[in-house]
């Protein structure tokens, strides 16, 4: 018989009906389905196995390294060059395209693995009951209708609709971010009820920490709410860097304009200039070779990798390679809340006793803090009320505490592990405590009472019932109040004020009271309790903010990076914690339910005004992940949970935790946070920025030399003048000179005041105008230098061999010259730190001496590159050029900076 499961109508659903509608829609009852049935179902409904990735070849990973319009324009030059059996430069270009789809293969790392990270969150086994009896299957086997058994321990293996609790209660954190566990029940709730309130529901991947319960399976694989997370991964395409889609941007321009220029100078050397097919092939090539700045692409990879070794010193890791560029360009930072910016630990904030508001201080589980009365420290021991409601809350507790490698480690529910460390706060030794007062008998929590109550006697035979449980519920079973020592008389009004005071602060509030009872008294009844209590005070329970993360939210405003809060929690709390936070809440929170009912324009402007969104689902945090990249904005989310990933993999830096997050996050993010601490964040955006600022200083030292050697071919062409350069050596500086150079960038410190500026917006082109002239000022420079030498060399009488070494010479000591100029962007390099004060400055050009003694002094260096030695007087014209370049662009820098300084406008610069 089918199953109405197949009508998409009533899909998600299942807690909106009833569990006889639920069984009638499955056909199933609680005896459970037939082996035969299970058999026809599992063909019908597939494995409750999530789809696993498509994985990519080694092969295919290294080909698509080469998918580059710049390097199918190499590739082209090697063709040509092989064409006329030019075989020492096919061999070089080739070589060359070779090592820059090897540094892109090695730095890509392993392949994404987050889907497979999801499949582990599924159960391996399930008891399933068929034809009446229980049976341990595979998970997989599990199919619409079946009737699963879990209890405390057990990862559910599949959506459930309960039918049957007993103390149930399951954490939903990797799904709704909620760090508490949620109590279960069978009725049904509201067809609009939030994923992490539907607590007739037990879903797939979430784990169950106390009780027992038994459900109808009603959706599998990627039906189930973490299947879905798992489709929307799969569908979600990351997106590449600001950067590097501006390089490519400009990589297809630029190939645009080799291509036209290179078809117009072989058209023009073969019908103006007379230049024969042969030598305007090998001309054209050399032109391509010139202008292409395949230095560029190692360059900016190898200064990314610098700066990834810079951030796994501050702890974070970074995963995807052009994260570390993106860092520095991030406008928006979309934060889960908990385990990110609180510590996904509850913590006593707040006690209320018949005389005092006692607040308290620490750090999640950590048995450490402080108590406060009007802002002023107290000794806990002086007030009797305080250490009984401690006594209490220690001898009323299921859970232990155990430290671990400098933390502590809870073992149990959250509730009792804050109640324990308000315990030891309070001065208490736990284990005395209990020694001291043994249990007796024990009453558990259940979800229908709201409460648990114990049974303790001292070794004098005293008797001592204590009960915590919901405060409308405690007070409903008290009589008095324990004030000054005393029992007295409950006031009831004075409490209810009180709860409604800590419940505005977003605290979950947990009353515990007590009663006295005999030796005799050794079994724990319902009757016990009913009444007669003696209330003792108040807990105000909260999942606190890091105090690191107060100070980094503060420090993202300050440069200019707006901070939004998306939660699965509710609104009053989200809105609670970001104002300790101090984000920005503008006055209003916005709920999942309310963005449901958006239009696509509304939802992009509520995404833009709003900082607090609450109760959002998987789909919401990725909704609004995109609006935001819509309207320009470079997005990083955060978050540590499997409903974080979908958000994770869009955004376009994806920041998990390393500690708390599952692996399903880390693997969708682009980079992971080891110590789990938000300030973290804050440092290796400053590094970004560093590192974007060092790779602009790369781009302006790399590109003027293709442009220099580009125009020295253009102009021996135009004029009808003999080559000053041959390909195979313009490939030699911009492999050899150009990267070694330009690597000694990526050691600059940071600028000042890096972390005051706003990040820079998004559409700026990398190239402005002043960019751009700076770049065209120091081609003509080389190509002005370049000529005259060569002319120079050339006319008296040397070998054109000897003209061509100058020629290569000059180009490359104007390039170390010029590197001293990019240190200081628009600042000036005449200063002590503007020329020693980066070691790796002096290494390189130290290196690139040598590499250049090598390629004019050595026979084998001479013969690969048709170089000859040079004497003394040439070397002293070269220096004296370089000498010339590095002054006339220290003059451009001084006349640009007095020339606005004085209209009273910014500077002009390259960020």
């Amino acid at each position: 018989m089918a199953v109405d499961i197949e009508n998409k109508s009533n899909l998600s659903k299942w807690h909106h009906l009833s569990l006889d509608r639920v069984f009638k829609k499955l056909h199933t009852d609680k005896i459970g389905l037939s082996d035969a049935e299970s058999q026809k179902r599992l063909i019908t409904y597939g494995e409750n196995l999530l789809k696993q990735p498509k994985k990519r070849t080694a092969f295919v990973r290294f080909l698509s390294q080469i998918n580059n319009v710049l390097l199918y324009v190499l590739l082209a030059a090697a063709v040509l060059t092989a064409i006329l059996e030019h075989w020492l430069d096919t061999g070089v270009i080739i070589g060359v395209v070779i090592i820059n789809a090897f540094i892109g293969f090695i730095q890509e790392g392993k392949a994404e693995k987050a889907l497979q990270a999801i499949q582990t969150m599924l159960s391996l086994h399930a008891r399933a009951r068929r034809s009446g009896r229980f049976l341990t299957i595979r998970a997989e086997k599990l199919v619409p209708g079946d009737i699963v058994l879990i209890h405390s321990g057990d990862r559910v293996p599949a959506d459930l609709r309960l039918f049957e609790v007993n103390s149930l209660q399951v954490q939903e954190a990797i799904l709704t971010g909620e760090s508490t566990a949620v109590n279960k029940a069978i009725d049904p709730v509201e067809l609009n009820t939030d994923l992490g309130d539907r607590s007739c529901m037990a879903f797939a991947g979430t784990l169950v920490t106390n009780g027992t319960g038994m459900g109808i399976v009603v959706e599998t694989a990627k039906r189930t709410e973490v299947g879905k997370i798992s489709s929307l991964i799969e569908s979600v395409q990351s997106i590449t860097t600001p950067l590097l889609r501006k390089v490519n941007i400009f990589n297809k321009w630029l190939t645009l304009m080799i291509l036209i220029v290179s078809i117009s100078i072989f058209l023009i050397g073969i019908f103006v200039q007379g230049y024969t097919i042969d030598e305007m092939f090998l001309a054209t090539v050399g032109f391509a070779v010139a202008a292409i700045p395949e230095g560029l692409p190692p360059v900016l990879t190898i200064t990314l990798a610098i700066g990834v070794t810079h951030l796994a010193k501050h702890n974070v890791i970074i995963r995807r390679l052009p994260a570390v560029e993106t860092l520095g360009s991030v406008t928006v930072i979309c934060s889960d809340k908990t385990g990110t910016l609180t510590h996904n630990e509850q913590m006593v904030q707040s006690v209320i006793t018949s005389k005092a508001f006692v607040t308290v201080t620490g750090n999640g589980y950590e048995p450490k803090g402080e108590m406060l009365i009007d802002n002023k420290l107290i000794n806990p021991r002086e007030f009797d009320e305080l250490i009984t409601a401690a006594r209490a809350a220690i001898l009323c507790n299921d859970s232990e505490l155990t430290s671990s490698e400098n933390s502590w480690q809870l073992h149990g529910s959250p509730i009792d592990g804050a109640l324990l460390a308000f315990g030891s706060k309070a001065k208490l030794n736990v284990n005395f405590e209990r020694n001291s007062m043994p249990r007796t008998d024990l009453i558990p929590f259940e979800s229908e009472h709201k409460f648990m109550a114990s049974l303790h006697h001292d070794h004098a035979g005293h008797g001592y019932i204590f009960v915590k449980g919901a405060p409308e519920k405690i007070l409903d079973m008290c009589e008095n109040q324990f004030q000054n020592n005393e029992v007295v008389p409950l006031n009831v009004e004075y409490w209810l004020d009180k709860i409604e005071s800590m419940a505005e602060r977003s605290q979950r509030v947990l009353a515990i009271a007590s009663r006295a009872t005999d030796s005799q008294h050794i079994h724990l009844h319902f009757d016990d309790v009913k009444s007669g209590l003696t209330l003792i005070g108040l807990f105000g329970l909260i999942d606190p903010p890091r105090a690191e993360a107060i100070e980094a939210v503060a420090k993202c405003h300050q440069a200019g990076i707006e901070v939004k809060m998306i939660t699965g929690d509710h609104a009053t709390t989200a809105k609670a914690i970001a104002t300790e936070l101090g984000i920005k809440t503008n006055g209003s929170v916005v709920s999942g339910h309310d963005l449901d009912q958006l239009s696509d324009e509304q939802f992009r402007s509520v995404a833009n005004k709003t900082t607090i969104f609450a109760r959002a689902t998987p789909e919401h945090k990725l909704r609004l992940v995109r609006c935001l990249q819509d309207t320009g904005e470079i997005v990083g989310m955060t978050g540590d949970g499997v409903n974080d990933a979908p958000a994770l993999k869009r955004a376009d830096i994806g920041i998990a935790m390393g500690q708390k997050g599952t692996e399903a996050s880390k693997e969708a993010a682009d980079i992971v946070l080891v110590d789990d601490n938000f300030a973290s964040i804050v440092q290796a955006v400053e590094i970004g920025r560093k590192i974007y600022d060092n790779l602009l200083k790369t781009i302006l030292m790399v590109v003027p030399t293709s442009g220099g050697e580009a125009l020295v071919i253009l102009s021996a062409i135009m004029f009808a003048t003999v080559l000053p350069i041959t390909p195979l050596q313009i490939l030699w500086v911009n492999m050899i000179t150009a990267v070694s150079l330009s690597i000694a960038l990526a050691f600059e410190k940071a600028e000042a005041n890096i972390m005051q500026r706003h990040p820079r917006a998004p559409e700026e082109s990398i190239f402005s105008k002043y960019f751009i002239w700076r770049l065209v000022f120091v081609s003509l420079i080389l190509v002005v230098g370049t000529f005259i030498l060569f002319n120079y060399e050339y006319s008296a009488g040397t070998s054109l061999e000897t003209a061509r070494t100058v020629a290569v010479n000059t180009i490359v000591f104007g390039e170390i010259f010029y590197l001293f100029n990019c240190r200081r962007i628009t600042e000036s390099s005449f200063s002590f730190d503007g020329f020693i004060g980066n070691k790796a400055v002096l290494i390189s050009v130290g290196l690139v001496v040598v590499f250049q003694l090598l390629l004019t002094y050595t026979p084998l260096m001479q013969t690969l590159f048709r170089t000859t030695a040079i004497d003394i007087s040439a070397w002293s014209r070269i220096l004296l050029f370089g000498a010339f370049l590095f002054l006339l662009v220290e003059i451009e820098k001084f006349i640009v900076n007095n020339y606005f300084r004085q209209r009273k406008s910014v500077i002009p610069s390259f960020q």
